[in-house]
């Protein structure tokens, strides 16, 4: 048997099922195929997390959280709304960045499951209550921005980034991108989506 400490046999194997999960998926996936990513035997992935259900579980309500929680931090902070809403722009790249793989793995999951949605309705109720809103209807009122609440704002900004990494394979074969183009593509469309969704907010002719 393998000569890790508890701690870091557990953490090897979560690791390795983020890898194989987000690349392939809860069906896609398979106990050896987490136990050789994370060069153990499939006895220990089993000793630590019994099933690879229970495992996924752990792996996703992590992934949800990750998607949520920084961007609620921002939302909640004592900033001005341009400002809000280009932090969280760009936190959304950073993030698809690091997890290009993130987005389309949690909605596929959610729609293998609806119930999983439990999981994601919670970051949701965070939006719906934070700072964000508020101040979203602060500037409705005063005139500063057109008419127009979170929820609509959120998927505007949202889908604007995750696009653009959903569809990684897509841009790179279609436009003979390298590594390094798409890297540069993707800063650049930050700089549209930020000035796209500000200026559409903020420029516009008051009834």
């Amino acid at each position: 048997m393998e000569c890790f400490s508890s701690k870091s046999t557990e953490e090897r194997i979560r690791e390795a099922a983020k890898r194989v999960f987000l690349e392939k998926g809860f069906d896609g996936a398979t106990s050896r195929d987490i136990a050789e990513a994370a060069g153990i035997n499939i006895a220990l992935t089993n000793y630590y997390f019994r099933s690879k259900e229970k495992l996924f579980i752990n792996i996703f309500e992590e992934m949800c959280e990750l998607f949520f929680k920084g961007m609620i931090d921002i939302m909640n902070k004592s900033i001005t709304l341009r400002e809000k809403i280009a932090e969280i722009i760009a936190h959304d790249f950073r993030l698809m960045k690091e997890n290009p793989s993130l987005s389309l793995f949690i909605m596929t999951e959610i729609h293998r499951n609806p119930d999983r949605m439990v999981n994601v309705l919670g970051g949701m109720k965070q939006i719906h209550h934070s700072m964000f809103e508020q101040q979203i209807q602060e500037a409705v009122k005063r005139g500063d921005i057109r008419p127009i609440s979170a929820i609509h704002l959120m998927p505007m900004m949202v889908a604007n980034v995750q696009f653009v990494f959903i569809g990684k394979a897509m841009h790179m074969k279609m436009w003979h991108m390298s590594e390094a183009d798409f890297d540069a593509f993707v800063d650049k469309h930050q700089e549209l989506v930020v000035e796209m969704i500000t200026s559409f907010l903020f420029e516009f002719e008051k009834a």
